[in-house]
């Protein structure tokens, strides 16, 4: 019997605290400090000004301010192409003098971007653009694809000014863009509608629903860019939460989810809601979506969702279940079926499907303008599948 006490009495105690921590995640202030975890900035201590502490070749990478349109100030870093930097590299390093700041600013970062295509990327949450990780993915995207590379941290990560928000997150994602045709135009380009066709924009988990904001809004000025990268991206905040697993194993959220109309009051208050599914439609861009099988994170379920989205406006109708399936006769369920088995054929002749022994699967779609590609891979997790030579390569073909 005390056991039994004990037992009801432990169950009743943690009840009573996920309650709590539901309750606490409607506070605005500490839903945004839940989602962004800018607080966490790895590494610490910083030389957001010395690139070269990273591992970069002396003058390969700058350190910036960017000015959002809110006139937050933002920091950045540009990377050179190995293929510039090489160039404007000595053969003898004791003939190497680095370039100056005003040197790579006023010269060799606008020729770069004139005679090398450029990646915008977009970090997730935590940490900041020096953590280890990300410099790899910098470093990987400059040598094996030979681009240059805008990588920002978005205000109120690393030295970046202000405090993190939905919309906050795009201005700065739209200073990047302007930085980088600023720098453009600085190297005598002149069309402006189509300074940005040869700018990739790149986001990573949290950064693929900036990533996608981006490119959706410039299509709709009729803006040219390259296209839009999404490496393990997630539907929306609301879908992510409603499916999201603790370590990969506990479902923090479905018990608030078994109850009738509780998941419509949690979306609803949610601040900020990243619905990346829908902004799809808007983008006139390639898309290239990558997503690791095995993600403990953001399950890759997401990501075939967000590739059915692009196909399904291309794809008959989904047939619908009535409320009462009970009644149907035999003719209406044959019906279903068959009408089901037609759009799977319409999939399967519209999507070419690739199978990539120890790799993963690629499908590819091109339609009417439209054109996306789905990676899955078996491997590279979560923070990983940027740094998976197949998906780099993936990006070559389909944008370099």
């Amino acid at each position: 019997k005390s056991i039994l006490y004990r037992a009801h009495a432990f169950l009743a105690i943690c009840g009573i605290i996920y309650g709590l921590l539901m309750v606490l995640l409607f506070v605005p202030f500490i839903q945004t400090h839940v989602l962004y975890m800018n607080a966490i900035r790895i590494p610490w201590c910083a030389k957001y000004d010395v690139p070269e502490q990273y591992g970069f070749a002396p003058g390969k990478a700058v350190n910036l301010r960017l000015q959002a349109a809110d006139n937050v100030s933002i920091g950045a870093w540009f990377v050179l192409a190995d293929s510039y930097y090489q160039s404007i590299y000595p053969s003898s390093p004791e003939s190497y003098t680095s370039p100056t700041r005003e040197e790579l600013l006023s010269d060799h970062i606008p020729r770069a971007v004139a005679s090398r295509p450029t990646i915008i990327f977009f970090h997730g949450n935590m940490a900041t653009r020096v953590f280890f990780l990300r410099v790899a993915y910098y470093k990987a995207f400059a040598s094996r694809l030979g681009v240059n590379v805008l990588a920002i941290d978005y205000r109120g990560f690393g030295d970046s000014d202000g405090t993190p928000s939905e919309d906050g997150l795009a201005k700065d994602a739209r200073a990047a863009w302007d930085w980088v045709i600023e720098m453009k135009k600085h190297a005598g380009a002149d069309r402006v509608q189509d300074l940005g066709d040869d700018v990739l924009i790149v986001g990573h988990s949290l950064g693929t629903a900036v990533a996608a904001r981006l490119a959706a809004e410039l299509s709709q000025e009729n803006v040219k860019y390259r296209g839009v990268v999404l490496l393990s991206p997630f539907e929306s905040i609301g879908n992510l939460l409603a499916e999201y697993h603790f370590f990969g194993v506990i479902p923090l959220m479905k018990p608030i989810h078994s109850i009738p109309g509780a998941g419509k009051i949690l979306n609803w208050g949610l601040v900020h809601k990243f619905d990346t599914a829908a902004r799809l439609h808007e983008i006139k861009e390639p898309i290239l979506i990558a997503h690791a099988e095995n993600d403990w994170d953001i399950p890759s379920s997401h990501s075939e969702n967000l590739f059915a989205a692009i196909l399904d406006p291309h794809l008959p109708a989904v047939p619908e279940v009535p409320l009462g399936p009970i009644s149907w006769t035999k003719e209406d369920w044959d019906a279903f079926t068959q009408e089901k088995a037609f759009r799977v054929k319409a999939r399967e002749a519209l999507v070419t499907t690739y199978l990539i022994p120890d790799v993963g699967r690629i499908e590819r779609f091109e339609k009417g303008g439209s054109k996306a590609v789905f990676f899955k891979t078996l491997h590279g997790g979560h923070d990983m599948i940027a740094l998976q030579e197949s998906v780099q390569e993936e990006m070559r073909r389909l944008y370099m």
